[in-house]
């Protein structure tokens, strides 16, 4: 890890000269080798503080701390979670474990005691990597805290003064690849909120990942001149589906802890980002610090903005291309079970990134099911199930799984969606996201991208509430952009004028100055849900 200048023009065109994408790799750590025997100078990260790693420099520091912590008692198959903010020092701490063989368990930075210990418990972690304190959090006590609900504690390794290191000769050879995908270990849990009461883990291999990393890949036509950006959790699933698709193409990424517009765009800004990843809250948040400098483009050497972690609405493709540049939104679909489904690519064309969300990535299989299971037709709304290389292996609770796969082997993804004659998906909500007003079906996302096209709504949230007269009634929760306001009347107009259908238009409507979000920016219906539940049955 260094902190010296950017690489000149010619080591870079050495770079480029050099490297192209690479293919057939089985395991993370063989990925890591193989990008620094091929481009060990070039820039992998760089991060708010300009310090700088390059793909030689993460091969050989993973190496020096994947011996650290080989003394502590980390091998091959040690369950190692860690609650890591997104930094160059946690990519590091990844590889390590990569090189080490173990089963790693990122946890998002916002879990607290509750859902650490939970992690703890269910993975069996025999260590627990933590940063001490950050952002005004003492994850050395919050760990502690989360152990006390475990019988067999794990060590806790706090990084507050640096890795654990150790020499690299000292380590056994890299663990073998399994001979087919089918016989790669687990060697990733990723825990996800869902419906469920408590957490899912979700159990990945390497070669799950690097499926899905390949996926981007192709989809996005990134090269090794790109910049890109991971301004989201490390700890996310799209924190390693990012860094994959990074050391197969040797790009770079600016690393940010913390997603703050005011700071984190003129940082972008600086290293010349042409790639920016994120998901709507994102995009948004952009197009906020646009709208106050219009005419004077915040990303210059923007190609396009790409992400996922939720829908966005159609409006927002031709709003970012008009006004910040680029090509727009190339939108993707995954979630924590498969990290990439579907992607747009920069040669669609605008109807088809505005109104859809991309077509499905190489290896990914779709089809959308009826609810007797038989196939839909073109455009026939139905469950969107996939297989393919990238979907995980299952869930660490078995009962879950079972009910995760239909008996022909396709993942159940839970999300309603279109497939259009270009083979492209749209996306159309959530099985648990239809509202049912008097025996009607309703789609919350159908009235949400009408609503964001009022010129005062930001965002909006749409769900369903009980009634005992029509047993759900429509809910819209929305923010308005500054100096801007909605009410109920202007909201109901809006949308008849719209030609949306009577029965559809909510009948409550808050507005309020912001909505919960999770780590990654998606808005929290369930927390809204609940809240409104509450206030209605008080």
């Amino acid at each position: 890890m260094t902190t010296a200048p950017t690489a000149t023009p010619a080591d870079r065109e050495g770079h480029l000269a050099a490297s192209g994408p690479i293919q057939g790799a089985a395991t993370f750590w063989e990925l890591i080798e193989r990008r620094a025997d091929r481009s060990p100078q070039a820039r992998m990260l760089v991060d708010e503080q300009d310090r700088e790693l390059t793909y030689g420099e993460l091969r050989d520091a993973a190496s020096s701390t994947a011996a650290g912590l080989a003394e502590l008692g980390v091998g091959p198959g040690s369950a190692v979670s860690w609650q890591m903010p997104s930094t160059i020092d946690t990519v590091v701490v990844m590889a390590a474990l990569c090189r080490l063989g173990a089963l790693q368990n990122p946890i998002i930075h916002l879990y607290r005691e509750r859902e650490v210990g939970f992690a703890l418990t269910q993975t069996g972690a025999t260590h627990l990597i933590v940063p001490g304190v950050w952002r005004g959090v003492d994850y050395v006590d919050l760990a502690r805290r989360a152990c006390g609900t475990n019988r067999d504690l794990p060590v806790i390794v706090d990084l507050s003064a640096g890795h654990p290191c150790g020499d690299p000769a000292a380590l056994p050879r890299p663990p073998a690849a399994a001979a087919s995908d089918d016989e790669a270990p687990v060697r990733w849990i990723f825990y996800t909120s869902g419906t469920s009461a408590d957490p899912k883990g979700v159990c990945h291999t390497d070669r799950t990942l690097i499926a899905a990393g390949w996926g981007l890949v192709v989809a996005s036509g990134n090269g090794p001149d790109d910049v890109g950006t991971i301004a989201f959790p490390i700890a996310h699933i799209g924190g390693v589906d990012a860094l994959a698709s990074m050391l197969m193409i040797g790009s770079s990424a600016v690393m940010v802890e913390a997603f703050d517009p005011s700071t984190t765009i003129p940082l972008l800004r600086r290293h010349g980002v042409t790639r920016f990843g994120g998901g709507p809250a994102f995009y948004l948040a952009c197009l906020a610090e646009q709208r106050k400098n219009p005419g004077q483009p915040i990303l210059p050497a923007l190609r396009s903005m790409s992400g996922g972690g939720a829908p966005k609405p159609p409006q927002l493709h031709f709003e970012v291309r008009d006004e910040i540049g680029g090509r727009g939104i190339t939108h993707g679909y995954g979630m924590t079970e498969v990290p990439m489904i579907a992607s747009g690519r920069v040669d669609d064309s605008d109807e088809q990134l505005a109104y859809s969300d991309g077509a499905p990535v190489e290896g990914a299989l779709i089809r959308i099911a009826r609810p007797d299971g038989t196939d839909a037709a073109v455009m026939e709304e139905g469950e969107i199930r996939v297989k393919g290389p990238m979907v995980f292996r299952g869930y660490t609770d078995a009962a879950l799984t079972a009910e995760a796969f239909d008996a022909d082997g396709w993942f159940r993804t839970g999300d309603l969606g279109r497939l259009r004659p270009d083979g492209h998906v749209q996306l159309t909500g959530r099985l648990k996201d239809v509202i049912i007003r008097k025996g009607e079906n309703i789609s919350a996302k159908e009235v949400e991208d009408l609503l964001y096209t009022h010129p005062a709504v930001a965002d909006v949230a749409v769900f369903g509430v009980p009634d005992p007269a029509r047993g759900e009634m429509v809910c819209a929760v929305v923010e308005c952009k500054p100096g801007a306001g909605l009410t109920f009347e202007e909201m109901t107009t809006f949308l008849r004028g719209a030609g949306l259908m009577v029965q559809k238009i909510p009948e409550m409507l808050e507005v309020r100055s912001g909505l919960p979000r999770n780590a990654t920016g998606k808005i929290q219906k369930k927390d809204l849900r609940a809240e409104y539940v509450a206030r209605l049955t008080d």
